[in-house]
């Protein structure tokens, strides 16, 4: 598009009052956080999240093939990060079940701007930038509604430079999303598929969804070992047109990230009392108020007692709120921006009520993905 044809938009869209607020319903939509790792070899033999902040991996039946997934730094004017998908094994034979694609997980609390399922619904409307290397071209987007089992696809053709596409979401005046902070809106990004995702008529409007009519006419990325895709500047938006997009600091991308996972760091201190000569509580504040209760990863915690006394710990859990007054059961958890911990059976030569301080030896990830 060229920039008097954007600005045209844009003069659009300020007539019809699209903009107001904050427009991108996307989370680190310009690639610009990736707490977990920037880079991640022989991936496509399980899901997760590896590398970029809010992009899940999503595969199906067992493919042979494998990738690296990245944060890149080959991006548009005006962008500074990507997210690359290379293909470093590839597999031609691709069975029914197998399917590779990336999403992007939204709560339906996010989302009940669009008016979805009344009489009142909003289009919705999806831009980003794209390129690809190799001969695999041809990718659908597909949006999946989690709380009505309702879906849309497009299909999109690819270059070698980078564009930006766009595509206006028809309005759904079927099945409301639900307003919660659970998932209600998948937008996924299928690189490869088989029979059962490819093998019907593609939905290009909202209907029941039917895994064969999901991803029709793709490529796959795992076709050869010189494909690869890039993608960046991804935004949702209400509305039939795109507006430029919608740049956030690194400081406010951030932020949302933690909302959905994030770190206690290395070094970090925590008070705690002893509930038991086995069992010490306590909390840590968190940057930013979780989604939900985490999932905390390994790691090592020593224990300094009154006497100076040292224990090592390697089985944490994450402790329940609880409702109860009592100091050792503290009544806090990931939503409040409070995380409250349990460590059972770890400590030897406690006495019941007891404060300690305690150091995080190694940092420790808090999960609270969709």
């Amino acid at each position: 598009m060229t920039k008097a044809a954007e600005l045209a938009k844009m003069g659009e869209v300020l007539t019809n009052s699209q903009i107001g607020g904050r427009r991108n319903i996307v989370i680190n939509g310009g690639m610009q956080i990736s707490q977990r790792s920037t880079s991640e070899t022989g991936k496509g033999d399980a899901d997760g999240y590896f590398t970029l902040d809010r992009y899940k991996i999503n595969v199906g039946a067992t493919s042979a093939g494998r990738f690296t997934m990245s944060q890149s730094t080959d991006t548009p004017n005006g962008f500074g990060n990507s997210l690359k998908i290379d293909c470093t094994t590839a597999d031609t034979s691709i069975a029914a079940g197998e399917r590779l694609t990336i999403d992007h997980r939204i709560e339906g609390q996010n989302l009940q701007q669009v008016k979805k399922g009344t009489s009142d619904a909003e289009k919705m409307t999806i831009s980003f930038y794209a390129k690809v290397v190799g001969s695999a071209t041809d990718f659908v987007v597909d949006l999946m509604d989690n709380d009505n089992t309702r879906q849309v696809s497009n299909l999109f053709t690819f270059t070698t430079s980078w564009v930006r596409y766009y595509w206006t979401i028809p309005a759904d005046t079927t099945g409301a999303f639900d307003n919660d902070n659970a998932n209600s809106l998948n937008i996924q990004f299928w690189l490869h598929g088989g029979s059962n995702f490819t093998s019907g008529t593609l939905n290009t409007s909202w209907a029941s969804s039917t895994d064969a009519n999901r991803a029709v006419g793709i490529d796959s990325i795992f076709s050869s070992t010189d494909n690869e895709i890039y993608l960046t500047g991804i935004q949702l938006e209400v509305g039939s047109q795109a507006t430029p997009f919608e740049h956030r600091s690194f400081g406010e991308e951030l932020a949302l990230c933690q909302r959905y996972y994030q770190w206690i760091p290395k070094y970090a201190f925590m008070v705690a009392v002893e509930a038991g000569t086995t069992t010490m509580r306590g909390g840590v504040g968190l940057p930013t108020n979780m989604r939900a209760n985490p999932t905390i990863g390994s790691h090592n915690l020593t224990r300094y007692d009154d006497d100076d006394n040292t224990f090592s710990n390697k089985t944490p859990v994450v402790f329940s709120n609880s409702s109860s007054d009592n100091q050792s059961d503290p009544e806090a958890g990931g939503q409040s921006g409070h995380l409250a911990l349990a460590y059972n059976s770890i400590m030897s030569g406690g006495t019941d009520n007891h404060n300690v301080t305690t150091l995080f030896g190694t940092k420790a990830s808090l999960d609270a993905e969709l």
